[in-house]
């Protein structure tokens, strides 16, 4: 009984954790035409905002995984609620964007210490015939995390300000945090860094600094061409520097030889392509219907919601269907559905109706949860007991670089395209008189994410037909 209620508690503080990262970041995006217009801020500096938040997950994921294996799950985690509130509590009361981006990278560490050890600490609770209902239960979470947060933050921000926005979240992580302090196992095992790929973490975070600072002042005026032409220079030479730093290491960041294996290559990049497609609607949609159909901020939210809605409703269909069919088909026709819905995105015009934009956006949503579960499945399914936690944090790595790289091309490609089509003016620019360009920009930036979609499509095609081996993993 003892033993039952202890894992019932971790569920809780795991779930509660997994819903305030995933609510944080879903309510976000509603907020971005506000911060914009309170700091005067451009397309491409407002995008960091939520860029800073993925960047710094995306590099410091699989170091906190690694570092939790050595001085305890529950440790990072509960530090991870504590720094998660101290995080909210900057964005909060902060008094210019530097402020607000610098503390946007003090919350995202304490999401990516939650992020690296809730599964684990899932896992570690729950007995092996209970572990999947542990961990659809989780699922759950996410979900309500990712449908509550656009309409929530919308009314919020109607309502109240989006400084609100972080201010709820605190006291509940605080709390969370002390709870998880008493009840989540610390054991410690071994040297903290004994053997530690430090040297593989700078460079993989250096990487992915340079990249989103190419391709998010990539067109910004006041940005050096001569800094741009060297970011570009740099980025392929330390690639190569860290691929084969990483082949090397003992125990790498980034295990490059798991890549040589074509269900694992192909489902990693088909998680990256997949959310790149997906946050390049989510960046760029609210300004849609801020600026074009000029909804206010609780009724942006209600249409937002229809994107994670129709992801809910399909999901347990496409794990279901992915038993019998593996992700060969289902992953594809999922990428499918993506470019499709930015196809009908693109069709977008001045005067298209809020239940108009529903409808495309639950195309993206539909295509998004017919890919995920079965790509997932694929890629977890057939590696070893000894692989399973790295491939995990890497598919969650994949998903948080898609976002990043999703946020940073669309903004390129619009603030490209919108100021080619109005002489140099940013989104900050805009007035009514812009709607033509406004809307035209949209077409061609979505028109982008299509073709990338599109290349997803044919990159998934190319992973193993399906099989039912034995003991488990389908292609």
């Amino acid at each position: 009984m003892q033993a039952g209620n202890r894992k019932w508690q971790v569920f809780l503080i795991v779930s509660i954790g997994v819903f305030l990262s995933t609510l944080d970041s879903s309510m976000i995006n509603i907020a971005l035409p506000a911060i914009m217009a309170e700091f005067n801020s451009s397309l491409v500096q407002t995008e960091w905002v939520v860029l800073a938040y993925l960047l710094t997950i995306t590099t410091s994921l699989l170091f906190f995984g690694h570092l939790a294996d050595r001085i305890g799950r529950g440790r990072i985690y509960s530090s991870g609620l504590f720094f998660f509130s101290a995080g909210s509590l900057g964005c909060a009361f902060s008094q210019n964007f530097h402020w607000l981006i610098m503390a946007r990278f003090f919350q995202a560490s304490g999401a990516a210490m939650m992020m690296s050890t809730g599964p684990a600490l899932i896992k570690q609770a729950f007995p092996p015939h209970q572990l999947g209902r542990g961990q659809g239960l989780i699922g759950i979470a996410v979900s309500l995390g990712l449908m509550s947060g656009p309409t929530l933050g919308g009314y919020i921000i109607h309502y109240w300000s989006w400084r609100s926005l972080f201010f709820m979240t605190v006291p509940v992580s605080l709390i969370c945090g002390l709870a998880a302090g008493m009840i989540l196992p610390s054991t410690r095992r071994g040297k903290v860094l004994n053997d530690f790929d430090m040297k593989g973490v700078f460079l993989w975070a250096f990487i992915l600094l340079v990249a989103s600072l190419v391709l998010t002042y990539g067109v910004a005026g006041d940005f050096s061409f001569s800094v741009l032409l060297s970011g570009l220079v740099l980025l392929p030479i330390f690639l190569f520097y860290f691929i084969q730093h990483e082949l090397k290491a003992i125990q790498p960041i980034l295990p490059i030889r798991l890549f040589k294996k074509k269900y694992f290559s192909v489902g990693v990049t088909c998680a990256v392509i997949s959310f790149l497609v997906l946050f390049a609607a989510l960046i760029l949609i609210p300004f849609y219907l801020s600026h074009i159909l000029e909804l206010d901020s609780s009724r942006i939210g209600i249409v937002m919601i229809a994107l994670p809605l129709a992801a809910l409703l399909v999901a347990p269909m496409a794990g279901w269907l992915s038993d019998f069919l593996g992700a060969r088909i289902l992953s594809t026709l999922g990428l499918a559905l993506l470019a499709a819905g930015m196809l009908l995105l693109s069709g977008l015009r001045i005067d298209s109706s809020p239940l108009d934009v529903a409808l495309r956006l639950s195309c993206l949503g539909m295509g998004q949860a017919l890919f995920l579960s079965p790509n997932s499945s694929s890629v977890l399914g057939r590696t070893t007991k000894k692989q399973s936690s790295t491939a995990a944090a890497l598919l969650a790595t994949a998903r948080n670089l898609g976002m990043m790289l999703g946020i940073g091309l669309s903004g390129l490609s619009f603030s490209l395209f919108f100021g080619r089509l109005t002489g140099g003016l940013d989104m900050r620019d805009y007035a009514v008189v812009h709607a033509t360009q406004f809307v035209g920009a949209l077409h061609y930036s979505f028109q982008v994410a299509a073709v990338i979609a599109c290349i997803g499509v044919i990159v998934s095609w190319q992973r193993p037909s399906f099989q039912k081996r034995r003991g488990g993993g389908k292609g």
